[in-house]
């Protein structure tokens, strides 16, 4: 069954679009080593890079999280010339190439850099360091949280926050009881997107923290260094990051909706 007001050529399109983003995955599916999975997933090289990975993503996610939802809302609420320019330089990481990204931070942050070189001083060192995949995948990741709860935010509306406030409640009460709850799902979608983003984050992290086996070395790295010397183990991992991926938009989707 479908919408009365949906035009018949919309089909065509509809299933190119589809062959053209399935069609690669169900390839990947195809020339993965099912038999040797278990196996290549059991070498060091596979645990460091996944352990690293999930490590660093919870720990960007979390960050994304507790600076995101506080900018949404700013974004969302305050009334200025200001907010314009503020939402596009949010939003300049999602279209930047990460290699740009990487090397902004480099300068940045590295051991040369504006800010790094003043912190090396004191003995703090980010570039090519674990904290370096984190800031990384933290700058790629978090206007992905941003763009999508900015948007529920606006939707929502002011109505019900107004009616909180003249009840008596504080700003803060009114956003833990009242924004937080109404805008769930795209918190939990946003946080998914985020998440997907910072486990796939490949040029940055390179730039940015190098490749250190162990230290700096995701799955994205791992797999990019394995496609010619160990085509298998790059599948194999390539599997992982599908499958990982899938399961996070999946139960995010899901979650969203009990909340919906």
């Amino acid at each position: 069954m479908t919408d009365a007001g949906l035009p018949r050529w919309a089909w065509l399109p509809f299933a190119l679009a589809m062959a053209l983003l399935v069609i690669p995955l169900a390839g990947l599916l195809a020339r993965a080593p099912w038999a040797r999975l278990g196996e290549l997933l059991a070498s060091e090289r596979s645990r460091d890079a996944l352990l690293l990975s999930l490590a660093t993503c919870a720990a960007s996610t979390v960050i994304c999280l507790v600076l995101g939802v506080p900018t949404a809302l700013v974004l969302a609420r305050a009334r200025g010339r200001w907010v314009a320019a503020a939402r596009t330089l949010l939003t300049v990481p999602m279209v930047l190439p990460p290699v740009v990204a990487g090397l902004a931070l480099l300068t940045t942050l590295g051991r040369r850099g504006l800010l790094g070189q003043p912190l090396a001083v004191f003995g703090v060192e980010i570039g090519f360091t674990t904290a370096a995949v984190v800031v990384a995948q933290t700058f790629v990741a978090l206007p992905f949280l941003v763009v999508s709860l900015e948007g529920a935010l606006r939707t929502a509306g002011t109505d019900m926050e107004r009616a909180a406030a003249r009840l008596g409640a504080s700003p803060s009460y009114v956003l833990a009881r009242v924004t937080v709850p109404l805008v769930a799902p795209a918190i939990l979608s946003g946080t998914a997107l985020s998440f997907a983003r910072a486990l796939g984050e490949f040029g940055a992290t390179l730039t940015f923290a190098g490749s250190l086996q162990g230290v700096t070395r995701t799955l994205p790295l791992e797999i990019y260094l394995l496609r010619e010397s160990d085509t298998d183990l790059a599948l194999a991992l390539a599997i992982v990051l599908l499958g990982v991926s899938a399961l996070v938009v999946a139960a995010a989707a899901r979650l969203g909706r009990t909340h919906g």
